[in-house]
């Protein structure tokens, strides 16, 4: 029993904690279960790189099974980095389905307001304001995610959209929308829109095109949150 107690003495410090060698493969032995921790890791799934084309879609088992949006994952969030349209003054907007793709036409309530600064640096030209215009009101609409982009070679829209639980057949599907964008007028934007899908159908796909012309540059990439 001495010779025991005195073997554990031998593995810590003076202050009783464990030395950095005192747990290894032969010291730690038979463990066939550890402690869950939460699920909290923000997982890429596939990304897409723009160049002219009329809409990105992104459609639960597409490429070969690889473009996830089910109930694999709690939450998933679409990044947009330099998006940009072939138009001038064009809205970036998305849209959601229940049946793969076929239709792209989910009713949804939404809401919307925005920062603005002219980048000549007026002091006067900052306004924060809510676009009534915009809401959508049951309406199967796309969703605008950005107003009035500039189609000059150095400006783009980029931020994210979060959507939550598409996979529920009980509850409706809440989701918003952050990005920074430049403007027709050379106004900076930070643009939040938030609402949700009035569906109780799982949804299973997305789109996102501008309101005229094409999705000329950037890219848009998917994560799984769980």
């Amino acid at each position: 029993m001495g010779a025991n107690t005195r073997g554990f003495a031998n593995l810590l410090n003076t202050d009783g904690t464990f030395l950095s060698g005192a747990i290894n493969n032969t010291s730690v032995s038979g463990i066939t279960d550890l402690p869950t921790t939460a699920k909290s890791d923000l997982v890429p799934i596939i990304g897409y790189g723009l160049g002219n084309d009329a809409a990105m879609e992104h459609i639960d088992g597409d490429r070969s099974g690889v473009a996830v949006f089910d109930g694999t994952y709690d939450a998933y969030c679409f990044t947009f980095t330099n998006v940009r349209p072939t138009s001038d003054n064009v809205d970036f907007q998305w849209n959601a389905s229940t049946d793969s793709g076929s239709n792209f036409n989910v009713t949804k309530t939404t809401t919307d307001f925005a920062a603005g600064h002219d980048e000549g640096e007026v002091f006067t030209s900052g306004n924060l304001s809510y676009d009534v215009d915009a809401d959508l009101t049951q309406s199967t609409s796309y969703c605008r995610i950005a107003r009035g982009v500039s189609s000059d070679t150095d400006h783009g829209v980029c931020g994210e959209l979060w959507i939550f639980d598409v996979a529920s057949t009980t509850h409706v599907k809440h989701f918003y929308s952050r990005v920074s964008q430049n403007d027709r007028n050379n106004f900076l934007y930070n643009q939040y829109i938030a609402g949700y899908l009035n569906t109780t159908s799982a949804v299973d796909g997305v789109a996102f095109r501008f309101s005229s012309g094409n999705l000329s540059t950037g890219s848009i990439r998917v994560y799984g949150l769980k």
